[in-house]
């Protein structure tokens, strides 16, 4: 059988879980990525012996006996990883000593929702109850290889989970927030997705529904390790990737993607192209825009991309284990960050992964919404837009050292990652870290599919990643190459095949 080229433009775990499946079919495949090194958003940084990360928290499909883990195996994560679990998914602080503690356990959290808001009783149990439904819901990888009536079994099974999701789907978290009497629960209820007031309730249930069954654990070694072992298991396969070679544009002959074009002036040819980078980036500046019909110019014109976000992280000589792993808490007064006024402050405690601080160490990190504006305005003049990242530091270092007493004196590495960062880094337009937002005012088979991964009259051309899946995230890319590899091989006649290392 002739082996078919491939190109994929980006080494984001989509493109990279697209390479494999395809090389694992037959097609001889060359990734070709604009940095100098693979994961996309999906990567980590060091700074003065700390490994900053900038992804990986929680990954679905941690438990070995997850429907969702064959797909980590497939793609050599599952085995070259250890994965802890976590006890909480979140802990929000308020005034008077007031706690909201989001456990895993979900009697607990249940017991804890009841003691600290009784007169939300009716509410808090149906939170819970459409959690309990969620955590029993396993999601379908390998369909093929079940044959017709498996196939027809899983998509049953599915069945019973569909009103939940169809419910809490249409419901926001902000309008969730007000059926609570609890002035605290009303509180941080609202504040959980304050920069995406349409996010769904369905957001929420789904990652402590995955944390309850203990499928959703941190990658020990963290993003930039979770993505090597993939581009290794690429590489194993047969398939080459080249870095530092930004694309400029999609070659294109009698409307077939026939190949790409870089910003050095060389080329590469191809019987296929798939983008994984950029959505407005590929469409509008790689294809000049001539293959976007009405309804392709409606999504970027009309669909809400995910607000912009900065992270500042922090190296801090002390051991933070007896600490919660992602507290949000009220600050005595709000603060001014990144063009943005805050009340709340938070920050994930990477006290969980050995390998990301020397022992005793500790990387703790605040990702806080922002002014993409802001932001660009300042880096017209680079000792300004230095200076208030600088001021970012110290004001989070503040804010800590309320709440942790003596922290400041132990700070021994930071760093500030704006939207300008996450753009320069990876392409994505303002920064986005995740592609559209969740919302719901998504409409049927866009809410469950996605955007279409072809364009009007273009053939041998794919898109995959978080700019045709609302949400984004590892599992969605990966599972996007998955998918992609099996459409190509339904296209070309050919059986898919799956292999684990």
């Amino acid at each position: 059988m002739e082996q078919k080229k491939v190109i994929i433009i980006g080494a984001g775990i989509a493109g990279l879980s697209a390479g494999c499946y395809l090389a694992m079919n037959g097609y001889k495949v060359k990734i070709f990525e604009m940095h100098d090194k693979p994961g996309g958003l999906c990567t980590a940084w060091t700074r003065n012996g700390y490994t900053f990360d900038g992804s990986c928290h929680w990954v679905v499909g941690s438990n070995p006996k997850s429907s969702f883990n064959i797909l980590w195996r497939e793609l050599g994560i599952a085995g070259a990883f250890r994965f802890v679990e976590h006890e909480e998914f979140a802990r929000y602080e308020g005034p008077g000593g007031k706690t909201l503690i989001l456990y895993a356990d979900l009697d607990k959290l249940e017991k804890h929702m009841l003691e600290l808001a009784p007169e939300d009783e009716e509410v808090i149990k149906e939170f819970i109850s459409g959690i309990r439904i969620l955590a029993k819901m396993e999601i379908p990888v390998a369909m093929e290889k079940l044959g017709f009536f498996g196939t027809l079994k899983v998509l049953f099974s599915m069945l019973p989970f569909f009103g939940v999701v169809t419910k809490y789907g249409k419901i926001s978290v902000r309008e969730f927030s007000e059926r609570f009497k609890n002035p605290f629960m009303r509180e941080v209820f609202h504040l959980m997705f304050d920069n995406m007031p349409d996010c769904p309730v369905t957001t929420l249930m789904m990652p402590i529904a995955w944390m309850s069954k203990k499928d959703a654990g941190h990658p020990v070694g963290g993003s930039l390790k979770f993505a090597r072992a993939i581009e290794k298991r690429f590489i194993s396969l047969g398939g080459e990737i080249y870095y530092k070679k930004r694309a400029k544009e999609i070659l294109v002959e009698n409307n077939k993607a026939a190949g790409v074009k870089f910003e050095d002036d060389s080329a590469e040819r191809a019987d296929m192209v798939i983008s994984a980078a950029d959505g407005r980036t590929t469409i509008f500046d790689m294809l000049g825009g001539k293959y976007a019909d009405d309804k392709v110019r409606g999504y970027y014109k009309d669909l809400t991309i995910w607000p912009p976000v900065m992270q500042v992280s922090l190296g801090v000589a002390t051991d933070f284990a007896g600490e919660p792993h992602s507290v949000t808490w009220r600050l005595e007064k709000p603060v001014s960050i990144g063009g943005k006024d805050t009340e709340w402050m938070n920050t994930i405690n990477y006290f969980i992964d050995p390998d990301m601080a020397p022992p005793g160490k500790t990387c703790l990190v605040s990702l806080l919404d922002c002014d993409y504006e802001f932001w660009k305005e300042l880096s017209r003049t680079p000792a300004r837009y230095e200076e208030e990242k600088k001021r970012a530091v110290d004001t989070v270092a503040e804010a800590l050292e309320k709440r942790y007493p003596g922290i400041k004196g132990k700070i021994e590495a930071a760093d500030v990652a704006t939207p300008l960062t996450f753009e320069r880094y990876t392409g994505n337009q303002r920064g986005a870290i995740q592609g559209w937002t969740v919302s719901t005012k998504q409409k049927g088979m866009m809410a469950i599919a996605g955007l279409p991964r072809t364009l009007p009259g273009l053939e041998n051309f794919y898109m995959i990643g978080q700019w045709v899946k609302p949400g984004g995230g590892l599992p969605t890319g990966a599972m996007h190459g998955r998918q992609i590899a099996q459409t190509i091989c339904k296209k070309d006649g050919r059986r898919f095949v799956a292999t684990t290392p």
